[in-house]
C-alpha cells in the first residue's frame, strides 16, 4: 500500500529550448552563476531520454566534475548496484542533478546557485516526461517537493511534481556512511520498482 500522496503547485520554467541537444549545449556554456569559474566540466545528465524512471541527485562531486557524468564515484557504484537490485540498469533510467556544476569542496549548493540552475532540470523533466522520479537526498527532495524536514518523516510517501510521482529517499553517498539507512532505502527502491511496473502496463497493453 502506498503512503499518502501530496500534491504541490506547478513551478515556473525559464525560457529554454525544447530540443534536448540544444538544451545540453546551452547548459554546457552556462555562466548563470559563479560555479562556471571553478568547474572542469558541466555534468548535464546521462541515460535514457525516454525513461519511465528518472533519478535526481544534488550536485556533481570531484570525479563527476572530472568525467562530466553523474554518479561515477563511490556513490555512483552504489547507485548502479541499487538499480541492479530492482532489475534495472543505467540504460533504463535517466540520471541528473539539481546543480550541473560542482560546488567547490563539495559544499552544499547555495540558494542562488539553485535558482540560477533550476531551469535546466525543470526542462529535462519536461522533455523526458518520466512517470516516476527518485529524489536522492535532501536537496533533490526540497527542490521537487518543497519539503525540508527530516526524511524519516516522509519516507514511504509519494509526492507529485506536475503529475509525476516523486519518491523521496536517501542519497547513495549518505548510505555509505550510514549503513543503518540501507533498509529504508531498499523499501524505497521496491516502491519505485512497483510503480515502474504499474507504469509499464499501459504500454504493454498497446503493443
Amino acid at each position: 500500500m502506498l503512503g499518502k500522496e501530496f500534491l504541490f503547485f506547478n513551478r515556473e520554467n525559464i525560457d529554454l529550448p525544447d530540443d534536448f541537444k540544444e538544451l545540453q549545449l546551452q547548459c554546457e556554456s552556462c555562466k548563470r552563476c559563479s560555479l562556471f569559474k571553478t568547474r572542469r566540466n558541466v555534468v548535464f545528465g546521462k541515460g535514457n531520454k525516454n525513461a519511465i524512471l528518472m533519478l535526481v541527485g544534488e550536485a556533481p562531486g570531484e570525479k563527476e566534475d572530472i568525467k562530466g557524468e553523474p554518479f561515477v564515484g563511490a556513490a555512483g557504484e552504489l547507485l548502479t548496484k541499487m538499480l541492479k537490485a530492482i532489475n534495472l540498469t543505467r540504460d533504463d533510467v535517466y540520471i541528473a542533478n539539481v546543480l550541473k556544476c560542482r560546488p567547490p569542496q563539495n559544499r552544499d549548493p547555495t540558494p542562488e546557485e539553485i535558482e540560477a540552475c533550476k531551469g535546466y532540470l525543470f526542462k529535462q523533466i519536461e522533455i523526458i516526461n518520466p512517470k516516476i522520479i527518485l529524489a536522492l537526498g535532501r536537496h533533490a527532495i526540497k527542490f521537487l517537493t518543497d519539503y525540508s524536514g527530516p526524511l524519516s518523516a516522509i519516507r514511504g510517501n509519494v509526492f507529485y511534481y506536475k503529475g509525476i510521482k516523486v519518491i523521496p529517499t536517501y542519497h547513495p553517498a549518505a548510505l555509505i556512511y550510514h549503513q543503518e539507512w540501507k533498509r529504508g532505502s531498499w523499501e524505497d527502491l521496491k516502491l519505485a520498482r512497483r510503480l515502474y511496473d504499474e507504469a509499464l502496463k499501459p504500454q504493454m497493453n498497446t503493443d
